[in-house]
């Protein structure tokens, strides 16, 4: 009777030390939706890898500090193949079994529609690193912005506008044609907003041509772009597609530049082109040659840990942790509501990809952008451009 006493005593013990050890308030839970298979597995890889570093960083130096405790990253990392119904089923699954405290990710604008309203109906933060889509962080249903939905890059407006400026004032062209995916929400907008700019502009889309994704075969469409004599094309593609698109065009004779978004910023789309890229410009979110403080220590660190240089998606991803911390530090609160409050109010943060804040109305950031060359086999910083 005496050992049986003792051991319901010592398991009792036993019991209150696992519940204290398991507290759960001492740990932060954030979610991270990457493409790490499908379509565009670089975009996943380099989202998971700066993720990871900056769980690192924050949980080897101790934690975050909320309220004199200190409270360390729990990571859950989900897999959306780069398929939006996964996406979607991956938010659902970060909020309610794994009850995160906010969610990262998804990076493609096709993967964060769907997040972003399955994190807006439960009220819980959502940050993407890399959709650039106006319509992420809209509201179609009340025609207002979305309240819990944020994002580390700048819109396709904005991209519009720098690529428009860029080919007008310092490439010099007044005519330029267009090809672009009809099925992709993103690169349609890209298109659309690219067309607008530059003709206010005062220059002349003298081709406008579509495909679908996973089509091959450009010739149809580029022979017509190269019957109306362009002086540039746009080609807001994704990197896995622009090989085949460059190589096309070039044994059609087509030998004008193309001018890219910042879906063919990572280092794959130069590998896989080669030569083929040499010269041509696009749009961007960072560059890895910044001589800032905060963008060389973050290049270094991420080249000592994955022996590469980090593309702008990596970069992104990381200063979407930068901002978490940050609202979670103001917030100093792991409360939802909370945390978004925060995160809208954050008027100042200096990350990798430069100055982001938020003026409280939308989780669209103030920010600016650069235009890099492809030079010599890499991507060069070539200018500035400031919102």
């Amino acid at each position: 009777m005496k050992s049986r006493l003792l051991f319901c005593l010592l398991l009792g013990c036993l019991l209150l030390t696992s519940c204290a050890n398991n507290n759960p308030g001492s740990t932060v839970k954030i979610g991270l939706i990457a493409e790490l298979t499908g379509s565009i597995p670089s975009v996943g890889a380099s989202c998971k890898n700066a993720a990871e570093l900056a769980v690192k960083q924050i949980n080897t130096s101790g934690g975050i500090e909320l309220n004199g405790k200190k409270y360390k990253i729990d990571l859950i990392l989900i897999d959306s193949a780069a398929k939006p119904d996964q996406a979607a089923a991956a938010a659902q699954r970060l909020i309610t079994q794994d009850n995160v405290n906010l969610i990262i990710g998804p990076n493609c604008s096709s993967n964060a529609l769907p997040a972003s309203e399955i994190a807006e109906d439960a009220k819980v933060v959502l940050i993407t690193p890399w959709s650039t889509n106006p319509k992420t962080t809209y509201n179609a249903k009340t025609s207002t912005p979305k309240k819990y939905v944020f994002r580390a890059c700048f819109t396709d407006v904005f991209e519009g506008h720098v690529l428009a400026k860029f080919a007008r004032e310092n490439l010099k062209v007044t005519n330029a044609a267009i090809l672009y995916d009809i099925a992709s929400d993103v690169l349609k907008s890209q298109a659309e907003l690219f067309k607008k700019s530059f003709t206010d502009r005062g220059g002349k889309i003298v081709a406008m041509e579509t495909y679908t994704t996973s089509d091959k075969d450009f010739s149809a469409q580029f022979t017509k772009i190269k019957m109306k004599k362009p002086d540039i094309i746009f080609l807001p593609s994704y990197y896995t597609e622009v090989p085949l698109q460059v190589k096309q065009a070039h044994r059609l004779g087509i030998k004008v530049p193309f001018l890219g978004s910042d879906a063919w910023s990572t280092e794959e789309l130069i590998k896989m082109c080669g030569r083929d890229v040499e010269g041509f410009f696009l749009c961007n979110h960072y560059s890895p040659n910044s001589t800032n403080p905060i963008t060389h220590s973050f290049v270094t660190l991420y080249q000592q840990n994955y022996q590469q240089i980090p593309d702008d998606i990596a970069a992104l991803t990381y200063d979407s942790f930068g901002l978490a911390v940050r609202a979670l530090q103001d917030a100093n609160s792991i409360e939802r509501t909370a945390i978004r409050d925060s995160l809208a109010k954050i008027s100042s943060f200096e990350g990798v990809t430069g100055n982001i804040q938020f003026n409280g109305q939308t989780g669209d950031p103030i920010k600016g952008a650069v235009i890099l060359q492809i030079a010599n086999g890499k991507f060069n910083w070539y200018a500035d451009e400031q919102p």
